[in-house]
């Protein structure tokens, strides 16, 4: 998960003419693989996470008929309507929660999805570990960092990484197998991805979860094992009227 320095990411940007949710996740697998192989890693070193969060469950369809199989929701609630019964249909899915986990939304979370990314506090991790203690069920969790130290944004601060993962796993015995982060809007991102990636290889994490539609190419370029792409997948997301 060392950065690779001095490479040129590849002209491979999604094509914005790319129409249909299959178009485009093709033009972003592609997208993938170019800049992985540029780098010297393998296409299937980065597990696409296509963020389906506010779209339908048609766009989704459309997603797994191209066979897309890994997807990320941001919302308990919108999922558990969205995928409980996508799920029974199609029991490869694996689906990601990347939003924030209310405490009192951890028996639907433990229940339905098979990776927390955002785990974010010692509170949650004990809810979390009370879950799974009496359901069995234990759906990885990646610790969510906050990189740039926001004080308005969730996630443990670099320095209480180390001791936040020894408790998670020590005390409480959590499948922690990673880290994710969102880096601040109005810093460039390669110095938070850079710094995720170094955590992990220090902390022996296996799965480093960062960048998005706008900068999953540099994420992989410093070593991402998931990247949570949306709207360049799905197209911009339909919201409510106000």
């Amino acid at each position: 998960m060392t950065p690779t320095q001095g490479i040129e990411p590849p002209h491979s940007s999604p094509d914005p003419a790319a129409t249909g949710v299959t178009g485009r996740l093709a033009e972003v697998r592609r997208s993938i693989a170019a800049t992985a192989s540029a780098c010297g890693r393998a296409a299937d070193a980065v597990t696409l996470v296509a963020v389906s969060k506010t779209h339908p469950a048609e766009a989704v369809e459309e997603a797994l008929a191209a066979g897309q199989r890994v997807f990320g929701e941001n919302r308990v609630q919108e999922a558990k309507g969205k995928f409980s019964a996508l799920k029974a249909r199609f029991p490869d899915l694996e689906l990601h929660l990347i939003g924030p986990l209310q405490t009192n939304k951890v028996k639907d979370a433990v229940a339905l999805f098979d990776v927390i990314q955002t785990l974010d506090r010692p509170r949650l991790a004990e809810a979390l570990a009370e879950e799974m203690a009496k359901t069995g069920r234990r759906p990885r969790c990646l610790i969510e960092v906050n990189s740039g130290e926001e004080p308005q944004k969730a996630g443990i601060p670099p320095a209480g990484v180390e001791a936040f993962l020894a408790d998670c796993r020590d005390r409480l015995g959590l499948p922690v197998t990673g880290l994710m982060c969102i880096p601040p809007v109005d810093e460039e991102p390669a110095m938070h991805f850079a710094l995720l990636s170094e955590m992990a290889r220090r902390l022996g994490l296996a799965e480093v979860s960062m960048g998005m539609s706008g900068d999953f190419e540099t994420a992989v370029r410093f070593g991402a094992t998931h990247v949570r792409v949306g709207t360049a997948i799905f197209g911009a997301r339909p919201y409510p009227a106000a």
